[in-house]
């Protein structure tokens, strides 16, 4: 379920020219959501080079910030059961990716 907002979010940033870059690093996100399970989240090059900065802030100023929460929130409710907390811990991994996406890789 998340997968697919992170997908119609993506598309709909990728609609604009300047929003393309945010709507890659949905995409980034949707993939996580899809298979979250062996996934590993690196730092490494990215296409944005010396923009990382600037564009992770300009991501957590513009709703990061709240998708962050968001997977925090859901990575406790998921810990609170033992057989939810695997699935916690993917919330947290998407949570670290969701505050700031840019210069990371899966």
């Amino acid at each position: 379920m998340i997968a697919l907002e992170y997908i119609c979010g993506g598309i709909a940033l990728c609609l604009t020219i300047v929003g393309i870059p945010f709507g890659i690093q949905c995409f980034k996100l949707a993939i996580l959501g899809f298979a979250p399970f062996g996934q590993n989240i690196e730092p490494g090059r990215s296409l944005s080079g010396c923009l990382s900065l600037p564009l992770n802030i300009i991501w957590i100023i513009f709703g990061g910030f709240w998708v962050f929460l968001t997977h925090m929130i859901w990575g406790l409710v998921f810990c609170i059961t033992i057989v939810g907390i695997p699935f916690g811990v993917q919330h947290f991994k998407l949570a670290g990716l969701a505050f700031a996406p840019f210069g990371k890789m899966l």
